[in-house]
Formats: structure tokens, C-alpha cells, sequence
């Protein structure tokens, strides 16, 4: 390992802002079409958004300039946005452009527009400053729209801060506990690991060799390989991309075939995707997917996957959100740290720089 976290300062369990110059979804592609606007608040700021004739996606605060009545509950005209409480109309970038029974429109008459980008099936926007929205700086998800992967997933609304998730995906070790009954196993706790980083990314790795596979895997090694018994080698190694990006690639392969050495053909793997954005101090949206390069013409693999991750992930719910409620009931205390922290300190460390070079 290169950090022995043990030996660091306990972390405030108080609750961050968010970075503002920095990508987070929204939406997934299909949530926003030219039908009606889309409401979505991320990371404090009500967005509208909606696509205009040429499919092109927008978004404006979700405000009108008059009255304040939300965008989202408007109509769209072509390209425009129309309030639904005096008629004024907004263009993309949130100009507005005609006003109720008067041809004089008020030069102060605008809205905040923020920089959008479709990439990966999702609507990614940039609330900071939007001279430093460079699209380049959207994170990988390429294994979302590969012809080499396949596979689907959903979005939970999490009644937790954002870093809570953070810390969740850092630290799969809980799997042992909070997942027994499908992915968990002794062998997790057990196993080393590795973390690096830089100051963007982390990376936390772990080899389980000569194992048994925990059912989901197991029933994911028979789809591929009919029949399969014996003992395998697993491996997580998790990806984390600023500000909120967390790639986990996962896998177990047949005991002594070679994975670790880079031959994975006698195994299955998939991908854990995973953003999640903020929405307030105390809730999130987290967008995930499970994509896998095996059985790519199968919708009935990817409906069980999608369902079986979707029931992991309602476990993991369920203590995040007892987790920010006693976080709530004990506003002063203190997370203490393990070594199995790690990856998750170096998240936060992260996220702070990100904080301090925008003054906040």
C-alpha cells in the first residue's frame, strides 16, 4: 500500500460543498427529449432542461426572470423555453426573447445557461465557471457506449450526501457484510490491496486467487461457460475520476488461467459504472450501469444483471441512508480511519484542492 491511513487525522463527518468546475450527469440520454422540459436539481442549482429541433440538448436555470415560476413546468416553442406562468421565452442561452404585451423586451431580461455535453448516454453539465468547461474533461465511460461491451442500468436517488457514495464504491470490503448473500466474501477483508493516484485520479486494487466464487459470480462464469465448477481468481479494481466517477473493473476467471498476468478469456468480466452527482447536502442522484464483454446479444443476461445489481445496490441504500441519519443526529462527530479507508481519504483530499482552487 502507499499510504498507511491508520496513521492519519480522523476526518470531519460534517458535510462539504460540492466543485462547481467540474462535469456531473444530469440525465440519462432518453430522460430529455423535445416533448417537455426535464427538472433536475444538481448540486444545489434547479436545472431545466431539453432538446431543440436538432436534438441539441440545453439547459437554464430553472427560473424565470419575472416571477421566478420554474422553467421546467413550461413548453418548449422550436428552440425555446417557455415560461408557464407570464409566456416569456428563453433561447439556449437563456435570453429572453419575447415578452407578454409588449414588444420592448428588458435587456436584463436573462437567465443562467450552463455548458452541456452528451457523452456516454448521459447529459453531463458544468456549473462553474463555463470559460473552463473544456468537454475533453468529461470523464471516461467509454465502456457505456462500446460495441464491445454491453448492458444497462438505473439511477437511485440517494438520501445521502454524495461523498457517503464515494466512500461506499472506495471500499468494497463491505461487500463481506452488507452483500453476504451475493458478491460478499471472507476473502475481501483478507485480501492486499494496492492504491495510487495522482492529483485526479485514485486507484484501488485487489487480486483474490484460488477462491470460491460467491454465487453472483458463479452464476455469471455458468452463462459463459456451461457447467463451470472450481475455484477462481477475482479481482476489483476501482477507478475513481474527479470530482464523482468511480469505473470498477470486475471479474473472476477460472484458478490459475493466467488473469492477473492480462489473459482473461477463461473468465467473465464486467464494469461497474458509476456517477453521482450531487443534489443537496443530504441527497444525491447516482447513475449506474453493469456492462460486461461476454454474451453481447443477450437482452435476458442483461435484464438479470441489471436486476441483480439493482438488488446489491438497494442493500448498500439502505445503510447510506442510515448512515446520513446519524451523521444528522451527530453533528460533531468524527469518522475515524482504516487502512481499508484509503482510496476514499484520497478522494476527499482531492476534492478538497478542488474546493480551495475555487475559493471555497
Amino acid at each position: 500500500m502507499v499510504l498507511d491511513i491508520a496513521q492519519q487525522a480522523s476526518v470531519t463527518s460534517k458535510i462539504f460543498a460540492f466543485p462547481l468546475n467540474a462535469w456531473y450527469v444530469a440525465a440519462w440520454d432518453h430522460e430529455v427529449t423535445n416533448k417537455a422540459p426535464l427538472a433536475r436539481t444538481v448540486a444545489g442549482r434547479p436545472l431545466a432542461l431539453w432538446r431543440g429541433t436538432d436534438g441539441r440538448v440545453s439547459a437554464l436555470a430553472d427560473a424565470c426572470w419575472h416571477r421566478l415560476a420554474p422553467l421546467s413546468k413550461g413548453a418548449i416553442i422550436g428552440d425555446e423555453l417557455q415560461c408557464p406562468y407570464h409566456g416569456l421565452r428563453y433561447n439556449r442561452a437563456g435570453r429572453c426573447t419575447a415578452m407578454p404585451a409588449q414588444q420592448t423586451i428588458n435587456p436584463s431580461a436573462t437567465v443562467p445557461s450552463y455548458p452541456v455535453v452528451e457523452r456516454h448516454r448521459y447529459i453531463w453539465v458544468w456549473l462553474g465557471d463555463p470559460d473552463l468547461a473544456d468537454p475533453g474533461q468529461v470523464p471516461d465511460m467509454h465502456q457505456m457506449d462500446s460495441p464491445e461491451w454491453a448492458g444497462d442500468g438505473e439511477t437511485i436517488h440517494a438520501g445521502c450526501n454524495y461523498q457517503l457514495v464515494l466512500d461506499n464504491l472506495m471500499d468494497l470490503t463491505h461487500e463481506e457484510f452488507v452483500h453476504s448473500s451475493s458478491i460478499g466474501q471472507a476473502e475481501l477483508s483478507e485480501a492486499e490491496f494496492e492504491v495510487t493516484h495522482d492529483d485526479k485520479h485514485v486507484t484501488v486494487s485487489r487480486w483474490m486467487l484460488g477462491i470460491d466464487p460467491p454465487p453472483f459470480w458463479r452464476k455469471n462464469m455458468r452463462d459463459k461457460f456451461p457447467g463451470f465448477s472450481g475455484k477462481v481468481d477475482r479481482w476489483q479494481i476501482i477507478r475513481y475520476e474527479a470530482p464523482s466517477t468511480i469505473c470498477i473493473d470486475v471479474g473472476v476467471a477460472r484458478a490459475g488461467s493466467g488473469a492477473p498476468e492480462g489473459d482473461r478469456s477463461q473468465g467473465v468480466n464486467g464494469y461497474v459504472m458509476n456517477t453521482i452527482t450531487p443534489e443537496s447536502d443530504r441527497s444525491s442522484h447516482y447513475f449506474w450501469a453493469f456492462m460486461r464483454n461476454y454474451r453481447l446479444d443477450s437482452q435476458s443476461i442483461t435484464t438479470q444483471l441489471r436486476q441483480g445489481v439493482h438488488n446489491v445496490f438497494g442493500e448498500d441504500e439502505d445503510m447510506l441512508i442510515a448512515q446520513q441519519k446519524a451523521i444528522d443526529a451527530n453533528p460533531d462527530y468524527e469518522f475515524y480511519s482504516l487502512n481499508i479507508d484509503a482510496g476514499g481519504m484520497w478522494v476527499r483530499r482531492i476534492l478538497d484542492r478542488m474546493l480551495q482552487a475555487e475559493g471555497r
